[in-house]
């Protein structure tokens, strides 16, 4: 048996087996259906753009008119289809999972477990954000599509149920008669629920908690659904944003701009010298990628805030589609820190993460795993400080300067042998590997500049790899195996005893951390 939420107000709702299910927004196929509409606008576009002209004789003066039919028939079709997928998706939340039934032709249940949770986002396409109404993603350990998504909720509905799915996931069930609900700040709040000043820049500490935290209520009655008070939203500190003025400026200094002035200068010369305008024709599609990418990166990383919260890591960006992401404590597999040749002279660096569960599968991989689309060494510090405020050093500062920019031995690192430069004579000086008390430092790269972080517990494997010259000059590189993502934590060309040994070495580290990290409901037994 197992406790519920109460019923929103005008959200359909059955009992089933003792569990609530409830439909999502009736709006929903509104906001749906369109894109049902367009992509098969799409496919007739393209499978009959050649008999247009043929059909237009045929037609006549009545060709309007049909297009006109044509058109109100794939509008009908596309919300009808869109209605019936609405009438047939539930969902469910216990104590455990939540459960999504889908499929209108082949019935679907998923079933996400919340032990196994890694992120919520709280998603707003434009059409959504007009209706009031928001997504709510679950990113669950398990794989490509492992994820449930909740489309659509009320925008207030979808922030309290990520507030109740955090605090189960957290391991706060209590029962009303234990306790009775903790004030807290409005669902939503930003600014508002401000506690203290901002953080510090990293430093030693025991591990990442902020006072504040807010508790799940939870209650049951046998026979029927219990009607329990909802969570509250837990207080957050800002810790740094993104001014649009550097998002813009650094979305210009990318190589794909240059290669697009490379490429029309090209064109130009060609135009002139051959007095012919067909040349244009045949940059348009680079024209035509670069503008998405630049538009991509600006949507994604407009109006980016990162804040601290009991709840764990949240991100808030997005200006047509606005995201808010929680990532809980310890869910953030590795870190990548880099810096194109571009952004040397303004100091300005990227910031991307490895969390399990994230899909690898569409566009909105960046958006998802950005933790700091470009920012100053200050803002890079903070960003680390979020995913591993104790770097088990004295001095974190100097350690991460010396990861980013530096090329010497000092804080440990364990650099390639001077044999290596035939492989990679470019950046073998700077590549190199440290071990702190808490993580794996991985440097490398000279033209773009990486540093890579991996706390010791968030190790999923280790491995070595030679290619036929590096065993023949004894050299070896260093694995070591994350979940899907953008990072790929890896050292190349060390000498092969070296290799042999951190690999040892790390195993260990790695069983050690493991053994003593935090439960997955991590503020159970508070």
């Amino acid at each position: 048996m197992s406790a519920h939420r109460p019923i929103t107000a005008g959200t359909a709702a059955q009992i089933e087996d003792g569990v609530q299910w409830r439909r999502m927004h009736p709006v929903t196929p509104a906001v749906k259906g369109w894109k049902v509409f367009v992509a098969a606008l799409v496919v007739i576009g393209t499978q009959s753009a050649d008999g247009v002209q043929e059909l237009a004789d045929w037609l006549g003066g009545r060709v309007w008119l049909a297009a006109a039919a044509l058109l109100v028939v794939v509008l009908l079709v596309g919300f009808g289809y869109s209605a019936i997928a609405w009438r047939v998706t539930r969902f469910a939340v216990t104590d455990d999972a939540v459960q999504l039934r889908t499929g209108v032709l082949f019935r679907q249940q998923r079933h996400a477990r919340l032990d196994r949770l890694q992120a919520i986002d709280v998603v707003q396409p434009l059409l959504a954000r007009l209706f009031g109404l928001a997504e709510l993603r679950l990113e669950v350990a398990g794989g490509a599509g492992s994820a449930v998504s909740l489309a659509f909720l009320r925008e207030a509905e979808a922030e309290q149920l990520r507030a109740d799915l955090l605090a189960r996931a957290a391991g706060l069930h209590r029962r009303p008669s234990d306790a009775a609900p903790a004030p807290g700040p409005a669902v939503g709040t930003d600014a508002g629920a401000t506690a203290g000043p901002h953080p510090a820049a990293p430093v030693a500490s025991g591990g990442m908690t902020v006072p504040g935290a807010q508790s799940a209520i939870e209650g049951e009655v046998p026979g029927a659904p219990d009607f329990l008070p909802p969570a509250q939203t837990a207080p957050e500190r800002p810790v740094f944003s993104v001014p649009l003025p550097r998002l813009l400026l650094s979305t210009l200094l990318t190589w794909a701009v240059l290669w697009l002035l490379v490429w029309v200068g090209v064109v130009v010369v060609v135009m002139i010298v051959s007095r012919s305008i067909g040349p244009v024709v045949g940059i348009l599609p680079a024209m035509f990628a670069v503008v998405s990418y630049l538009w991509g990166r600006l949507n994604r990383g407009a109006n980016f805030r990162a804040a601290i919260s009991p709840d764990g890591i949240r991100l808030r960006h997005g200006l047509t589609e606005t995201r808010a992401q929680t990532v809980p404590p310890g869910r953030v597999q590795a870190v990548r820190i880099y810096q194109s040749i571009l952004w040397r002279k303004a100091d300005w660096w990227r910031m991307e993460i490895n969390v399990a569960g994230y899909s690898q599968e569409d566009d909105s991989q960046q958006t998802d795993t950005s933790l700091l689309p470009v920012g100053t060494r200050e803002d890079v510090m903070l960003a680390l400080w979020l995913v591993l405020p104790d770097l088990g050093v004295e001095d974190p500062h100097a350690l991460v300067d010396a990861g980013l920019t530096r090329t010497d031995r000092e804080f440990g690192f364990l650099t390639a042998p001077r044999r290596s430069r035939w492989l990679d004579p470019i950046a073998w000086r700077r590549t190199g590997v440290t071990v702190t008390e808490r993580a794996l430092l991985m440097r490398r790269g000279r033209i773009t500049r990486c540093l890579v972080v991996v706390p010791h517990e968030r190790t999923q494997s280790l491995g070595l790899s030679q290619g036929p010259l590096e065993r023949r000059m004894g050299l070896a590189s260093f694995q070591v195996h994350s979940t899907p993502g953008p990072v790929t934590p890896a050292v190349h060309h060390l000498a092969a005893t070296d290799a042999a040994q951190l690999i040892e070495d790390q195993s260990v580290r790695a069983r050690t951390a493991r053994a003593g990290a935090g439960p997955e409901q991590w503020m159970s037994g508070r």
